[in-house]
């Protein structure tokens, strides 16, 4: 697993030994930011159920600002700690405009702050279950022209009524799909 775009491209990311980890396929959010394109400039975002912090440290490398990453493990927390310092070195960059929360998703706060980006990549298990909580989570950070991009596995739909799906990547029957959200 690696970095596939922009500064830091080429970065190996570790998962800090967690075998239960399943992230985000490099060929999967390869797509998602070709197809954000010059979205991630600029943005600020926020990767939830963070695991390795792959696509928030995507983002950055590809001209994000800051990346905060909410994540309950502890050492997902710290192998994204990690990848924050790798990152933010190859792109000689700050990692001080990184945060890594480590708590539950479902007891995050985000304190009045908006996300450009917001990245949800949960345990699948928990879908579609927990899909709405998620988008309970998402709607109050997400500003008008903020984009919720959430992976899941390709047979599970979900939608809620306060946000629009206007894209959907990895329809294939065994791959992971990435859903993509406007306010």
């Amino acid at each position: 697993m690696r970095i596939t775009g922009g500064l830091a491209r080429g970065i190996n990311l570790c998962n800090g030994g967690r075998k239960e980890v399943r992230p985000a396929t490099d060929m999967l959010r390869q797509a998602v930011f070709s197809s954000l394109g010059e979205v991630v400039a600029g943005a600020r975002c926020l990767d939830l159920f963070a695991g390795t912090g792959a696509y928030g440290l995507e983002a950055l490398s590809r001209g994000a600002v800051s990346a905060r990453f909410v994540e309950s493990d502890r050492k997902g927390a710290g192998a994204i700690e990690a990848n924050v310092v790798a990152v933010c070195k190859s792109m000689k960059g700050d990692p001080r405009s990184c945060v890594v929360d480590q708590r539950d998703v479902f007891s995050w706060l985000c304190h009045g702050e908006k996300f450009d980006l917001v990245f949800a990549d949960p345990p699948y298990a928990m879908l579609p279950a927990s899909a709405s909580k998620i988008f309970d989570i998402v709607f109050p950070v997400l500003p008008e022209n903020g984009v919720f991009i959430f992976e899941m596995p390709a047979e599970i739909e979900v939608s809620d009524a306060r946000m629009s799906m206007y894209k959907r990547l990895g329809k294939g029957r065994n791959d992971p799909s990435a859903c993509f959200f406007r306010v």
